[in-house]
């Protein structure tokens, strides 16, 4: 558990100096925390737990390795932490009575105490692979085409994503909203099939149509999306719905058409590309070096079930005025609570956030116990971040807490400052816009450590267990 040495009560330096150079004290132990602790154990004991014990600033010298919070060193303006809300997650909270349901929304979206402040949510345009089937907003009967796109309807989503996406803009009206999506209508690719094929250059125009529909339809549901990406996944064209898009067509689909048609509609709704693995950083390198496309593009968008994470500062390095995203990565059904909690809090919360991504998403936010709904094809194995039974039972799985432990303390518009790596301790720290530092810890080694945090020339001395997780908060 994290804890914390009262400040006064080790010994000084071989000079009998304190590490600021000033001569040591003699302080009684404090008794007022300066910085509050809220605790994960990988063994599950305890889960987002606020610490009771005292953590107080001080300049009593220690050999422990220390976290340095450097505020004086700014990175990326975060725009949020979050899930994917899939068909599957709006179906299964759709089944909760009115009071579960609306409990369940205020503790996932809201900032009380008790709740987890959600900021940031990815949804899918037309079905994902997590929808019971895969659709479009505009299918059409088999040899049909519909270029003028009449029958364009967000009919499909009405009583399950967009429903729900309306009751969470009640809890929290400036949460940002992503649409990805994972096929263009059937009639408009080569192969005439949800699973793979590509889009047709012959529809480039009538595809781009169709999300400035599909925008302009949201927001007369009242629901603004702040970006879109491409194509989900463009080079996994095995999926139920995908699509395959090469980074070639992606730049020639914005330059040419998708760019062009949101400026004559006047959309600002950020356009990202690539939204793949962080093992092929050259895709969205190879759109961002067009000089036609690049105006077009807010930025890249990385999963990581390949690669490292550091491939987001590959492309950062390339195009640093370009802004850059993680979207998606799935907790298994077969993976343990011990292991998704240190792999998601070391690569996707706190490697994504130090490789300069202004978000950080969890793959869907809720199934039911058989890891369901899901197309046929689609994933059978991605555990939500909640599981909802058919009898309305809530279990918060891994996915919650790795979430959590961000979305709680970090809300958007909070900048990342500087922090040093000790040893296996990963870490990131922020500024909230209320003036609040955060640090989150995750100790990636086999023993329990002792270490200090350094704000400012004082110092508290924390402890973290193997494995665990720990979100430190202190007033400037």
């Amino acid at each position: 558990m994290t804890h914390c040495s009262s400040s006064g009560d080790r010994g000084t330096d071989d000079t009998g100096q304190t590490p600021d150079g000033n001569p040591p004290g003699n302080n009684p132990p404090a008794t007022i925390s300066d910085v509050e602790a809220w605790l994960t154990l990988s063994n599950q004991t305890v889960l987002l737990k606020k610490q009771d014990n005292v953590l107080s600033f001080g300049t009593t010298s220690n050999t422990f390795p220390t976290i340095t919070v450097d505020e004086s060193l700014t990175y990326q303006t975060i725009d949020g932490f979050g899930f994917t809300l899939t068909g599957g997650s709006a179906a299964v909270i759709n089944q909760l009575d009115t009071n579960k349901k609306d409990a369940l929304l205020q503790e996932l979206f809201g900032t009380s105490e008790g709740d987890i402040g959600i900021s940031y949510l990815r949804i899918s345009i037309g079905a994902s692979d997590l929808n019971e089937a895969p659709f479009t907003y505009n299918d059409m009967p088999e040899g049909e085409t519909d270029e003028a796109l009449t029958h364009f309807s967000l009919e499909p989503d009405m009583d399950g994503v967009v429903a729900v996406l309306k009751e969470i803009l009640e809890i929290n009206p400036n949460i940002k909203i992503m649409g990805s999506p994972w096929s263009a209508p059937v009639w408009m690719k080569d192969n005439g099939s949800f699973v793979g094929g590509s889009l047709q250059s012959q529809y480039y125009s009538v595809y781009a149509q169709y999300f400035v529909k599909y925008l302009e339809a949201m927001e007369a549901e009242g629901i603004v999306l702040d970006a879109i990406t491409i194509q989900n996944e463009p080079m996994h064209d095995g999926n139920n719905p995908s699509m395959f898009m090469t980074a070639e067509e992606q730049s020639d689909f914005i330059k040419n058409h998708l760019g062009p048609a949101f400026s004559s509609a006047g959309i600002t709704t950020k356009i990202i590309v690539w939204d793949h693995n962080c093992d092929n950083p050259q895709y969205p390198i190879t759109i961002l070096s067009d000089p036609d496309t690049n105006p077009y593009v807010d930025g890249s968008a990385f999963h990581l079930y390949n690669g490292d994470i550091s491939a987001l500062s590959t492309v950062h390095n390339a195009f640093p005025e370009k802004n850059l995203y993680f979207t998606e990565q799935y907790t298994s059904s077969s993976g343990s609570f011990e292991g998704d909690l240190k792999w998601h809090l070391k690569n996707v919360i706190i490697g994504s956030m130090r490789n300069w991504s202004k978000n950080a998403l969890e793959w869907n936010l809720a199934n039911n116990e058989n890891f369901g709904p899901h197309t046929d094809g689609g994933c059978t194995v991605c555990k939500g971040g909640l599981t909802i039974s058919s009898s309305g039972n809530i279990t918060r799985n891994v996915g919650y807490y790795i979430v959590a432990h961000a979305s709680k303390f970090v809300p958007s518009g909070s900048v990342r400052v500087g922090s040093n790596i000790q040893g296996d301790l990963q870490n990131v720290a922020f500024r909230t816009p209320d003036g609040q530092m955060v640090l989150i810890v995750e100790n990636d080694g086999g023993a329990i450590t002792s270490f200090n945090i350094k704000y400012k020339n004082q110092w508290v001395t924390a402890t973290l267990d193997s494995g665990a997780v720990a979100t430190y908060i202190w007033e400037q």
